[in-house]
């Protein structure tokens, strides 16, 4: 791939990205990029710096310093709710759905599809329970109707409403923090068809995870972080997990 191919397909750049805690320096001039439709990962210890990063491309915290760069332009992403204008959506480990609502009331907290005119308008509900079933379906993701309660669901089940739900904004980005942890191996190969889903619609997805078999099967491309800096990156054809390994640790040289 030519340099003029990579821009292009670049989606996203955090450039220097740094944050601090008090005396605490968690980011200390970060830099990852983002292509369109790949699934990159991005791995290291626990205080490597990875959990701060997804929070400031996120909206949860604000940078210190630093650039973050969508599709060319520099952008500002000071609240979730600018990370979401933007594009970018966010599957927390906690996935924020509403346990006593349904799977179409939780798509559409916040962005409710009214019907009427000035003071007489009201909720549409079928048309918010049409576009869920229609998001839910075109994911193919295996979930009971969209007038179940989220309680009902199985954590597979609510993994993939939170990711259908994050892709279903149009978003061009879809951050997933461990959207596979504690999961067992049937769900856990649910969540990743939605995953590879997502890429093949040019959907770019920032995976984090611990998990390696999983990262070299799902990512094309990797980042190391380390220290509260991004160290190393490598194209997972072109890696290994042991590799992976000595790059986290520090055993191999970056």
């Amino acid at each position: 791939m030519t340099t003029t191919d990579t821009a292009i397909d670049t989606v996203l750049t955090a450039e220097n990205i740094t944050k601090s805690f008090g005396g605490v320096h968690a980011l200390k001039g970060a830099s990852i990029t983002m292509r369109r439709g790949e699934v990159t990962a991005l791995i290291g210890d626990n205080g490597a710096g990875k959990s701060t990063l997804v929070r400031c491309l996120s909206g949860i915290h604000k940078p210190d310093s630093g650039t973050i760069t969508l599709d060319g332009a520099v952008v500002q992403i000071d609240s979730p709710l600018a990370a979401k204008h933007h594009g970018i959506e966010t599957v927390q480990q906690n996935l924020a759905l509403v346990e006593d609502l349904t799977v179409w009331q939780n798509f559409f907290v916040g962005r409710e599809i009214t019907k009427g005119v000035g003071p007489f308008q009201m909720l549409d509900r079928k048309a918010m329970r049409d576009k869920a079933s229609t998001l839910l379906s075109g994911l193919a993701v295996n979930v009971p109707p969209v007038t179940s309660r989220v309680r009902r669901l199985s954590g597979g089940q609510r993994q993939a409403v939170a990711i259908a739900r994050a892709a279903g904004w149009g978003s061009s980005i879809v951050i997933m923090d461990e959207p596979t942890a504690a999961l067992g191996v049937q769900e856990t190969a649910r969540v990743e068809a939605v995953i590879r889903r997502l890429q093949d619609s040019g959907v770019a997805v920032l995976l984090i995870s611990h998990n390696f078999d999983q990262v070299l099967r799902l990512a094309q491309h990797v980042w190391v972080m380390r220290g509260g800096l991004a160290v190393a990156q490598r194209r997972t054809s072109e890696t290994t997990g042991d590799e992976l390994v000595a790059l986290i640790t520090g055993a191999q040289a970056v």
